[in-house]
């Protein structure tokens, strides 16, 4: 049986959807769950996704009911990892840490993410960087 691919999904990537719904950001957020990858979270990602949704300013942003049902489906549909161990420093921006520690806690082979540069060393523990676009042309073929 063919293992599904596991991932991470960067903030950035997570906003992009909620910004608009046309692009490759929103498509990957509404194909969580259906079973085609696993997407892996953990309570501090949730936590910055969360804050970072909420005190964005712009117009059009989504009531933060919206942000919340979103939120809580992103944790019925995910797999919760907890991490327990530190991988650092493996990225640029410190906040991008926890990116890596939970793709290394939760097995999982990609980060989806627009900031490749802020993680250039996250190749050499097997992790692969890919844009929304990237991961789903990958799962298209």
């Amino acid at each position: 049986m063919k293992q599904l691919p596991r991932i991470v999904i960067d903030t950035n990537v997570f906003l992009s959807a909620l910004r608009s719904r046309q692009g490759a950001s929103s498509k990957l957020l509404s194909q969580v769950g259906d079973k085609r990858f696993v997407t892996c979270i953990s309570a501090p990602l949730i936590f910055e996704y969360e804050a970072t949704a909420k005190r964005e300013q712009r117009p059009k942003k989504p009531a933060e009911k919206d942000i919340d049902d979103i939120l809580d489906y992103l944790c019925a549909v995910g797999e919760a990892v907890k991490t327990s161990y530190l991988w650092r420093p493996m990225a640029k921006d410190p906040q991008d840490e926890m990116l890596v520690e939970l793709a290394v806690a939760g097995g999982c082979g990609r980060i989806i993410t627009f900031n490749k540069r802020d993680l250039p060393d996250v190749g050499r523990i097997g992790i692969k960087l890919q844009t929304p676009k990237e991961f789903l042309m990958e799962m298209e073929k």
